[in-house]
């Protein structure tokens, strides 16, 4: 018998999104859509994911399996997992999504998770990932990689200098050495 108790106490944290309803958001949309006619406007579809919400697809991955007497396998219990794709090359990218439309398109069994665009690129990171492909089933696929996929996971903020994209050290790190760093952006 499990103890009535053992939640007592305790609170589910509130979304981050609380009023969002799965849309894709305006300015990602428009950044993508520019991209894609010049695909040398990559830098706006990472200033819109700067401060865009990122829906991260996770899916049952099953942890046990069991047989019955006719040899069929059944899910005896199973883990909850963000799925990571193994690019041709070998890479890993971490799978995000701009809207539910978006993730429905590519697996409409997968539940999402809502995280800011930063956090996303930082599980890319911690997963091992050497990309964060944004809306791998379509209309327009994205990948941050390279110096842009370090700097959007470390809060950089992209900016334009001297006519090239190129990222600034967040604001909390310019306080403590006294002046903004400017990276150029090599994607």
């Amino acid at each position: 018998m499990s103890n009535p108790d053992r939640f007592a106490g305790a609170r589910l944290q509130e979304s981050a999104f609380p009023d969002d309803h799965g849309a894709q958001d305006p300015a990602v949309a428009a950044a993508l859509g520019a991209w894609r006619a010049d695909p040398a406007r990559g830098a706006g579809v990472v200033v819109a994911l700067q401060a865009a919400r990122l829906l991260v697809p996770v899916v049952a991955v099953a942890d046990e399996v069991e047989y019955d007497e006719h040899g069929l396998a059944h899910d005896k219990s199973s883990d909850m997992a963000a799925v990571l794709l193994r690019g041709r090359d070998g890479r890993l990218a971490l799978l995000a999504f701009t809207g539910l439309e978006q993730l429905s398109a590519w697996d409409a069994a997968a539940r999402p998770v809502a995280v800011p665009g930063p956090l996303a690129a930082q599980a890319a990171l911690q997963d091992g990932a050497a990309a964060l492909v944004v809306d791998v089933g379509g209309p327009v696929t994205y990948a941050v990689t390279g110096e842009d996929l370090l700097a959007l996971a470390g809060r950089w903020r992209a900016v334009e200098l001297d006519g090239r994209p190129a990222w600034l050290r967040p604001a909390e790190d310019a306080v403590a050495t006294g002046r903004e760093q400017a990276a150029p952006q090599g994607g």
